[in-house]
């Protein structure tokens, strides 16, 4: 029995199988600050600073916090947008054999607290908009090292700001000031395993608090190197000089960690470094650049840049190598749009569980609304839903269940949670897929997102789907919301296109032409826009839970 029946839908030039260095991450810095020195490794707001300068101001961060006393093993929070200082500590921290805290610094005070506490991280670095939150948070943690930048300090020709000009607390550290006043370059004396924990990178995580999944150096190492070479059918033609990657997607959540961050470093590509996702700002990017090697997105993301005036104009196609796609189901419609405007594109599908990676589409060979299949050196199997132990029959939806290099050590002091998703190195996902006779995998839905309405299971992302196709709908999204008769309904939250009216009752008809009547949405809600996360995919789950407290007041 093939237990890999889409390897031979793999393209061309990728591997079957990836022999993983074993360094650890920040090896990839000193590789691409030797092979191309001078090259920009990262643009900032009209800056840049090259492979070389990177690398110096890493050494000396990193000597300077081990001059503070971070120890290997240790945690080191990072709180920051994309830019230049979040480059630095990130491989500065794990330089000193420290283990990176991902933070979103948009976080609430109780969410922040959680992480802080619960990872026991004694050193957080975070940046000048963030202090509001972060001081008395420190404060009340008895953090024992804060560093602090300011968003501008990495951008030519502003002046560069001070402990003084911020007003930092007594025994706190300014960022260019603690790298100005250590001169060591030397690496630090650390002995590294594959296997030693490198990230904790927390889950969204549907109900509660979020579950920090532990990441070895091993784990990032093998997920970087998966997503790069998966690439190889287009980003081989591209010379490595002219690389480049357009980093919108943060560095705090695993996918811009592994996609964006990680897969530069490997591939000697300039970050472009968009601390905030705007529109125009990211027109007038492709308008300055010739070429932008990379681009990992989302789907809302692609939708406004392809649609916006400035696309034909400036000849867009011509000027994305790859465009990856993440986060959620890529419509139908905008995937042959992207595809008519001779732009390569990639779905995919991964966790923070396992650093992002997991199954993707092979470039050459997309199929439209399929995730693609599982990258090399990876196996999945599809479960029964209600068991999660027996495999399902070819064609029927199962949950994912995962095994491959990039899959997490487990949650980080959480045994009872770990115990319940990794199962013999089998991660338990969550996800409903199906495979077809070919090997391609199609999500189906959130195994927690499934309405049940009157005993008959509606995966919301079909009705999504259907939604996206009307020609007045700019986005939606299906949720099941509380019903006293059915349990469950299924109720459609909708955007319009500029300059579009519809009613309720168009919609609802809309999709009885293409829904089985149990499937269609009872009720649409009209809005201005739809809750998203800092990636840009809208959060059913958001939706979901203002529908349940309106049904309990």
């Amino acid at each position: 029995m093939n237990t890999r029946p889409w390897i031979k839908n793999y393209d061309y030039n990728v591997p079957q199988t990836i022999q993983y260095p074993r360094f650890p991450v920040q090896n990839l810095v000193h590789i691409a600050a030797a092979t191309l020195p001078h090259k920009a490794a990262t643009y900032f707001m009209g800056s840049e600073m090259t492979f070389r300068q990177i690398r110096s101001q890493m050494l000396r961060m990193a000597n300077a916090l081990v001059k503070m006393g971070i120890q290997k093993g240790d945690r080191v929070g990072l709180a920051m947008p994309n830019c230049p200082q979040y480059v630095i500590a990130y491989y500065a921290a794990l330089s000193t054999g420290a283990v990176v805290v991902n933070i979103n610094p948009l976080y609430t005070y109780d969410e922040l607290k959680f992480m802080m506490q619960n990872t026991g991280l004694n050193t957080l670095v975070t940046f000048d908009l963030a202090l509001p939150v972060m001081r008395p948070l420190a404060k009340e943690l008895g953090l024992q090292n804060v560093i602090v930048t300011k968003l501008t300090d990495y951008i030519h020709d502003i002046p560069v700001s001070s402990a003084k000009s911020l007003d930092l607390e007594e025994g706190w550290w300014h960022f260019s000031e603690i790298i100005a006043g250590c001169t060591e370059e030397s690496i630090p004396k650390v002995d590294f395993r594959p296997a030693d924990p490198a990230l904790i990178q927390f889950t969204g995580g549907t109900t509660g608090f979020p579950k920090g999944a532990l990441l070895s150096h091993s784990n990032i190492i093998s997920a970087v190197f998966q997503n790069s070479l998966y690439g190889n059918p287009i980003l081989e033609y591209i010379p490595h000089a002219e690389r480049r990657v357009l980093s919108v997607i943060p560095y705090f959540h695993v996918y811009g960690n592994t996609c964006c961050l990680n897969w530069a470093m490997l591939n000697a590509a300039t970050q472009i470094l968009v601390p905030k996702f705007d529109l125009d700002e990211c027109m007038s990017i492709f308008e300055k650049f010739d070429k932008i090697a990379n681009f990992p997105t989302v789907p809302t993301m692609i939708t406004a840049i392809v649609n916006h005036p400035r696309a034909r104009q400036m000849d867009l196609g011509a000027r994305i190598g790859v465009l990856g796609s993440g986060g959620s189901a890529m419509p139908v419609e905008l995937i042959q749009k992207v595809k008519d405007m001779g732009i390569f594109c990639g779905e995919g599908w991964g966790m923070s569980e396992t650093a992002s990676i997991g199954i993707g589409s092979p470039l050459l060979h997309h199929k439209a609304g399929s995730i693609g299949c599982p990258h090399p050196d990876n196996d999945v199997r599809l479960v029964d839903v209600e068991t999660g132990l027996e495999d399902v029959k070819p064609g029927e939806p199962g949950e994912i269940l995962i095994k491959g290099p990039s899959v997490m050590q487990g949650y980080w002091n959480n045994p009872e949670e770990t115990a319940n998703q990794l199962k013999n190195g089998w991660l338990s996902t969550g996800d409903i897929a199906r495979m077809d006779e070919d090997g391609y995998f199609y999500i189906v839905d959130r195994k927690k997102d499934m309405i049940i309405a009157g005993g008959f299971n509606i995966y919301p992302r079909e009705v999504d789907e259907v939604l996206f196709s009307h020609p007045k709908i700019a986005e939606a999204i299906a949720a099941g919301i509380p019903d006293d008769y059915r349990g469950e309904t299924c109720k459609a939250f909708v955007v319009l296109k500029p300059g579009q009216t519809a009613t309720e009752k168009e919609i609802i008809a809309f999709c009885k032409e293409k829904l089985a009547p149990y499937k269609v949405p009872k009720l649409v809600e009209f809005r201005n826009e739809l809750p998203k996360s800092a990636i840009g995919k809208v959060l059913r789950k958001i939706l979901r839970e203002e529908e349940v407290a309106k049904s309990k007041k």
